[in-house]
């Protein structure tokens, strides 16, 4: 087989400002919010919403954000997308190649179908990096890397995997994680709170509780590989945007009643998010562990995300492999 030959996997990410400033933030949350998959109203109501309040007044509040978490390498979810990245190529054994796409931003769907149409004539495999399916992830990855492949003339070759929310490799990966943050904190935890990224509801029923049941998949394989008991965790939700109802319990109230019913000492693992970025490090790192703290609880502890870990990686691998 001749590189040009070579199966081609691109694992797709959300995506990220390019920097922390409110002029890259602005661009970057005008392509997201603008996409009918995360925010379904009709254009003619929602477009004036966006650029006339949400556009004006978010971008300078959530690059700093940003900024409290950027790193030297730049942004952490880019930083960790390129980590998996970097490994699965390890593991391809010359078998295939493996590239990042990020749904908004840069390298964007099209970039990579227009390399990727220019390079090889192998198979392209489409992976998003999202295990709990829902049109605003999972859907919206899926479609837009369809019309990327027609334009690039490539769409013969594109084929779609998923990877399962209780994939063995990917529980295995978020247990090592969950051990090596009990190991740092160095002690016992009361609850475990699971928090993924919220959905309205609207969207879960009409998609007939996919994203829901999927969420519980993955909450049970993990509880079960960590041993832990059911009544000591809870499956919440986090990130809502927007006034409509959202999944729930939410995950901001929890961190705040929790406390309120004795638990001093809580941890969070965010398993929707296979690599750190501002809904983790600072919505849950930061401003979670500062209302837990507040609110009377003694001791917070934040399971990373499964990034680079060996076990996810041997998965991620899997999909092309197979």
């Amino acid at each position: 087989m001749t590189t040009r030959d070579a199966t081609q996997l691109v694992l797709v990410n959300l995506g990220t400002p390019l920097e922390p400033t409110a002029a890259a933030v602005r661009e970057f949350l005008d392509e997201f919010l603008s996409d009918p998959a995360v925010v379904d109203w009709p254009r003619w109501i929602w477009q004036p919403v966006l650029r006339g309040i949400v556009l004006r007044k978010r971008p300078a509040r959530v690059a700093e954000q940003y900024e409290s978490i950027w790193s030297a390498g730049g942004s952490p979810l880019r930083v960790e997308t390129e980590a998996i990245v970097a490994g699965v190529r390890e593991r391809s054994g010359g078998r295939f190649h493996a590239s990042a796409a990020y749904r908004y931003g840069e390298p964007s769907l099209d970039t990579v179908m227009r390399r990727l149409a220019r390079e090889s004539t192998g198979p392209v495999i489409v992976c998003p990096l999202f295990p709990q399916r829902t049109d605003a992830t999972t859907g919206t990855a899926f479609r837009r890397a369809r019309e990327a492949a027609a334009r690039g003339g490539i769409a013969d070759r594109l084929v779609e995997r998923l990877m399962q929310p209780d994939d063995p490799g990917y529980v295995r990966a978020m247990a090592a994680q969950w051990h090596h943050a009990l190991r740092e904190a160095g002690r016992d935890v009361q609850h475990l709170v699971v928090s993924f990224h919220g959905i309205p509801v609207r969207y879960d029923r009409r998609e007939g509780g996919t994203y829901v049941r999927d969420c519980e998949a993955t909450t049970r394989a993990f509880l079960k590989a960590i041993d832990w008991p059911r009544e000591r965790a809870t499956l919440a939700y986090q990130s809502k945007f927007g006034p409509e109802p959202w999944l729930k319990p939410a995950t901001a109230d929890l961190l705040e009643e929790l406390p309120l019913r004795g638990v001093r000492n809580v941890a969070v693992i965010t398993p929707g998010f296979l690599t750190d970025g501002l809904e983790t490090i600072e919505e849950i790192g930061i401003r979670g562990q500062e209302s837990f703290l507040e609110a009377g609880g003694e001791h917070f502890i934040r399971v990373g995300s499964v990034a680079a870990e060996p076990a996810f990686l041997d998965a991620v691998a899997a999909l092309a492999a197979d």
